[in-house]
């Protein structure tokens, strides 16, 4: 075995120790070991769609994912890590086609400013495999007034 075989077995093993315990209780705070795989990793580990969306910061269209009518006690999972998101009590229906969140899992999410569309928006992704997930916007409910707008093929649903 090479030895960037052994390293990338020895990181996938303890990535799922770590996903493991995060899965125990998804608001316990966990210290983020990040994913590193290659890009032919990600392609075979991932459904095209997720891949897209995920590794090349893709966007699905609007109204669908099965995600946008979950309404069961759970969380939301990174798609590509299974690192949890987002809690079910945080979703709520925001009429954009996308599944909505008011807030996310306090250090689960890292930022940076996207400017695609020109004008300048925040684009969240995942602490751990740095997975694109969306954009957030400031025309959420209360508490927050924040809209996690999250692409469906990022996020698997963990019912509780």
């Amino acid at each position: 075995m090479q030895r960037r075989q052994f390293v990338i077995a020895l990181t996938g093993l303890f990535a799922a120790h770590r996903i493991a315990e995060a899965a125990v209780n998804p608001t316990d705070p966990i210290k983020i070991e990040k994913l590193v795989l290659s890009d032919a990793e990600w392609k075979k580990r991932l459904a095209p769609e997720a891949y897209q969306v995920l590794r090349h910061e893709g966007t699905e269209r609007a109204g669908t994912s099965p995600l946008n009518a979950e309404k069961r006690k759970g969380y939301f999972a990174c798609a590509g890590c299974d690192l949890p998101l987002f809690l079910s009590e945080t979703k709520y229906e925001s009429g954009t086609g996308w599944p909505s969140f008011y807030n996310f899992i306090p250090g689960r999410m890292e930022t940076k400013t996207d400017f695609k569309l020109i004008l300048p928006r925040t684009e969240y992704h995942c602490a751990r495999c740095e997975g694109h997930q969306g954009h957030v916007f400031d025309d959420g409910p209360k508490p927050t007034g924040k809209r996690y707008c999250n692409n469906g093929v990022a996020l698997k649903f963990v019912p509780a």
